[in-house]
């Protein structure tokens, strides 16, 4: 008790399923801990049966119990997940908040993940602070809102769009969500929905920092409170100044931590080829094929992360045929391994967390993004930033072994990687800066702190 009685004030978080949405927030969430705000984590059952070993000084607290009715496995599918998950969330969220009123620790504010906008009633109702947390980056999110202008009939704001040339976000097939009834399918109108309410929202967060998107955060802040508060990488990678900050504490699959080390451990500086496609991005059948073939081709070394779910997919005999070079497990301790030496190069999907921490550890990458953020952060990759290269695709999505080959050999054996790795290691140390003392997304942090204890 008397380490809860230093406290400062109490944040509420609601943090949305999946390990993409967990993990960036739970970090935030580490951060204000660190400065001295008791943290209450509200998530899934699921989530919170997981992240408990881990929490240190967060607590963490089920509002929904998805584990007796089935998760998105349940009655209507992920749609009939999601409004489950709205019934039964609001309420013990809503109850959870009143019963802290008369505690020593009221809830001074609550932090959402911008995909569960009804978050919103609740810190409106209670008349306390609400920031909008969103996990993708602010060049995709600036690329979603004229079409949530479209959709809701909001006009556009009459700002120059600071993203001239951004490929158009390619929409995965989610039949769970119900049919298709207008220009949007349901699972894309369902991203958009994280629009809705923002403009209640004290402050709208980001997963990135400021000198890593200035043109679309200085736009972006005309429309709303913009704060770049990442990245969102543990503490020990980046500026070793919150205690125990070591690891993310969820995964959806259990890494191979042993076996991926040890590996890693016998190859020389940059020589290895890491390759992974996150935990929901799926490559089909002929991407995998070409994959393997280009990876077998290559003269460097490799270590691919299949996941369970995948492993049918490798060509037959492909893991013994390749394993004087090759190493091929279910899951990576990511941080780990992008942190080691030996790795050269990051195949990647380009989800968000994957970019955010390939440019925190100064890792080139090649980017072969499969849908929605996805295909804007590779953009940003190659275009922007010039830490990767972009494989071509052809016109039904694929990528060739030869056309992966010719990029993994540019990064790891051509003058031109030398220059992405320049690029890649003058990003990472500005990734350090911000977040470290007195950086742009330290200083958000502060200022968010420094209003929540005021109040």
């Amino acid at each position: 008790m008397e380490k809860e009685k230093a406290c400062k004030a109490h944040v509420v978080v609601l943090a949305y399923h999946g390990q993409g949405h967990i993990n960036p927030i739970v970090q935030f969430s580490k951060r204000l801990a660190s400065k001295g705000i008791k943290v209450t984590v509200t998530t899934i059952l699921s989530t919170t049966k997981t992240m408990q070993s881990t929490a240190g000084s967060i607590t963490f607290e089920s509002i929904y119990d998805d584990c007796s009715e089935g998760g998105t496995a349940g009655a209507g599918g992920f749609k009939g997940f999601l409004d489950r998950f709205e019934a039964s969330g609001s309420r013990n969220l809503t109850e959870l908040i009143r019963k802290q009123e008369n505690s020593d620790y009221p809830v001074k504010c609550l932090v959402y993940d911008a995909n569960i906008p009804w978050a919103s009633n609740i810190f409106k109702q209670f008349a306390i602070p609400g920031a909008a947390f969103f996990t993708q980056s602010c060049a995709a999110i600036a690329s979603y809102y004229p079409m949530y202008c479209e959709i809701s009939g909001e006009p556009l704001p009459a700002l120059d769009f600071p993203l001239s040339g951004l490929p158009a976000p390619v929409i995965p097939n989610m039949p769970s969500m119900g049919p298709t009834t207008g220009r949007f399918p349901p699972m894309f109108l369902n991203i958009l929905s994280q629009f809705t309410n923002i403009e209640k929202a004290d402050w709208v967060l980001f997963n990135s920092f400021d000198k890593l998107e200035e043109e679309v955060v200085k736009w972006m802040s005309n429309l709303w409170p913009i704060r770049t508060i990442g990245p969102t990488v543990p503490s020990i990678y980046l500026d070793k100044r919150v205690e125990n900050d070591n690891g993310y504490g969820f995964n959806m699959y259990k890494p191979n931590t042993d076996a991926c080390m040890k590996w890693l451990n016998t190859k020389e500086i940059g020589s290895v080829v890491y390759v992974c496609f996150g935990s929901a991005a799926s490559l089909h059948v002929e991407q995998m094929a070409e994959m393997a073939e280009a990876l077998r081709q290559t003269s460097s070394s490799f270590l691919w992360a299949v996941k369970p779910s995948e492993q049918s997919k490798l060509p037959t005999n492909f893991v013994e045929e390749t394993s004087e070079k090759g190493l091929v497990v279910t899951w990576c301790p990511q941080l780990e391994v992008l942190a080691h030496q030996a790795v050269g190069c990051f195949i990647s999907h380009c989800g968000w967390n994957s970019t955010a921490e390939a440019i925190s550890f100064g890792v080139p990458m090649v980017a072969m993004p499969q849908f929605l953020d996805q295909m804007t952060n590779a953009h940003f990759v190659e275009q922007v930033w010039g830490v990767g290269v972009k494989p071509k695709a052809d016109e039904k999505g694929l990528t060739n072994s030869v056309e992966i080959g010719e990029c993994i050999n540019l990064i790891m054996n051509g003058e031109r990687g030398q220059e992405i790795k320049k690029k890649a290691i003058h990003w990472k140390e500005l990734a350090k800066q911000a977040i470290d003392e007195g950086g742009s997304s330290d200083k958000y942090i502060d200022e968010i702190v420094a209003r929540l204890v005021a109040n």
